[in-house]
């Protein structure tokens, strides 16, 4: 914090005047580097905190010269450094898997920070689970700029266990108590409510982020140089705010995802989801989906929601890799050759799931696989190269870690709208043709949708149908909003020659509100579309 800088306070992200907090979007560096046979040590983690350094001309400073965007690490769970850190205070940790690690922020202000720690040990016990220990996250204040240091949140970690028998999916369990806590933190009306936040919850990971620069991080958190922290990959992220500034949630990873572009059907996504909250329902009794809504937290940023949506899919059991295949599926219309088996799963879930588009590359992981898919479009590169001592080193752009030419295995990159597995369970890369297909033949999808799709031509006809002779043909037009533009440019080429009319997108009419007559309902409402160009 050797900045001098002295403006006095970093303005809050609130939605006010011109500024939505939906409209957060952003153009960043990505990277991972991990282990292919799932060997952990403290070097994949040094690395990948290499090669976010190496991507900080990837991210943004503003007035205060070291104060970034934001950015950070996500990784597997270290269980041996927290067991180490807590047995000086008489904690004695489970073994892994059988406990969850929250990494939270807290509001700055002292009473409320104390009231969220009530309100999260109340949740806790109301779960089902014990809540072990806090732990006050180590941190420099002295290596982040002056803006970011004034909005730091209190950083603090808690470590949660079942009060009984582990679950099978200890990890859904933590989902659902992230969402009651949420939930209750909302409802108590915190005058600072937008700086609480929970990083992760988890059994598996771990994310260290904040407001800072790229080169910070490792310096800030003095957890991520212990040489007892351990982990077999490691995600990294810095971020380019385009349009706002920057805030210590906002950084990536999320709780499961990194992601460089932007999802330009986000609000679309949005909507669906929670029109289909309505109908949701669970065969586990310990499960009230009324719990879990709204999926989506209002307000949020088009990554955020994306991982929210990938969550909510592992909750239900679903894989990492068939959830990403249904979030971020490729161009698979009746022109594309492709596999029937493939295309069944498509189509299949399109039904329940329409794709989260956009000029995006994610990565995201469940804590044993990584899981990388890249646009329909291929808009954000990703490349990757393999090592002869195993270690596969991905980013957003090449050169993110200094390999010795000798020790390439190969390199290579993601194609439009393919996927890329790493499995560190199995030991193994996955590529995009066996994937989908072993995807695609686990279930008869295709039986499934010929035994239950319905084609609108299927239908039987209208009953009792009722036919009026129109007596004002002007008048009927009128009622439905005809024009004289629309009989010009629209129908008359139709009728007359069978030309399909042709316009522009732009739309220079009055708004409808503004008229001196009486538009007719469509017209108040406008669609949104997403060009790139």
């Amino acid at each position: 914090m050797k900045s001098q800088y002295e403006n006095k306070k970093l303005k809050k992200l609130v939605k006010q005047g011109l500024y939505d907090p939906v409209f957060e979007h952003d153009a960043c560096g990505v990277g991972m580097v991990a282990n292919i046979k799932g060997k952990r040590s403290h070097s994949i983690v040094s690395q990948g905190l290499e090669a976010l350094s190496h991507l900080a001309h990837r991210g943004a400073a503003g007035a205060d010269p070291e104060t970034g965007d934001g950015a950070g690490i996500l990784i597997q769970m270290p269980h041996d450094f927290f067991k180490s850190e807590l047995s000086s205070t008489g904690c004695d940790l489970p073994d892994p898997g059988q406990y969850g690690v929250g990494m939270s922020f807290l509001p700055s202000d002292k009473g409320e920070a104390e009231l969220s720690r009530s309100l999260i040990e109340e949740c806790v016990s109301k779960q089902g689970y014990d809540l072990l220990a806090w732990r006050q996250v180590p941190i420099d204040p002295q290596k982040i700029g002056v803006l970011a240091n004034r909005e730091r949140p209190h950083i603090t970690q808690f470590f949660v266990t079942p009060k009984g028998s582990v679950p099978k999916n200890i990890d859904r369990d933590l989902y659902l108590l992230r969402r009651a806590i949420e939930s209750s933190i909302d409802s108590a009306a915190l005058e600072n409510v937008d700086d609480f936040y929970i990083c992760s919850l988890s059994s598996s990971t771990i994310v260290y982020k904040g407001l800072v620069m790229a080169e910070q991080l490792e310096d800030f958190y003095k957890d991520l140089t212990d040489a007892s922290l351990v982990s077999s990959f490691a995600l990294v992220h810095s971020r380019f705010s385009t349009n706002t500034l920057g805030s210590w949630k906002l950084a990536h990873p999320y709780r499961f995802i990194i992601h460089n572009g932007e999802i330009n059907t986000v609000r679309g996504n949005t909507n669906w989801m929670s029109a289909r909250e309505q109908v949701f329902e669970s065969s586990d009794p310990d499960v009230n989906t009324s719990d879990l809504v709204p999926v989506i937290k209002p307000g949020q940023s088009d990554t955020a929601a994306l991982d929210n949506a990938l969550e909510l899919l592992l909750a239900t059991g679903r894989s990492i890799e068939h959830s990403m295949m249904m979030l971020i599926p490729e161009a698979w219309g009746d022109h594309i050759p492709m596999e029937q088996s493939k295309k069944d799963f498509y189509e299949y879930h399109s039904s329940m799931m329409e794709a989260w588009d956009g000029p995006a590359l994610v990565i995201g992981t469940d804590g044993t696989k990584v899981c990388a898919v890249l646009d329909r479009n291929g808009l954000r590169p990703c490349r990757y190269l393999v090592t002869t001592d195993d270690v596969l080193v991905m980013a957003s752009e090449t050169g993110v870690i200094d390999v010795p030419p000798e020790k390439v295995l190969y390199k290579e990159r993601i194609y439009p709208g393919r996927m890329f597995l790493l499995d560190t369970k199995k030991g193994e890369l996955v590529n995009d043709l066996d994937l989908k297909a072993g995807l695609a033949g686990s279930k008869p999808y295709g039986e499934w949708l010929s035994q239950n799709r319905i084609f609108l031509e299927d239908l039987p006809e209208a009953v009792n149908a009722t036919y009026e002779k129109i007596i004002d043909i002007k008048k009927q037009q009128n009622t439905f909003g005809y024009t004289l533009e629309d009989f010009r440019m629209i129908l008359e080429p139709m009728a007359v020659n069978g030309y399909e009319p042709t316009g522009s997108m732009g739309n220079d009419a009055p708004l409808a509100f503004l008229s001196d007559h009486n538009p007719i309902l469509f017209t108040y409402f406008k669609q949104l579309f997403a060009q790139v160009s």
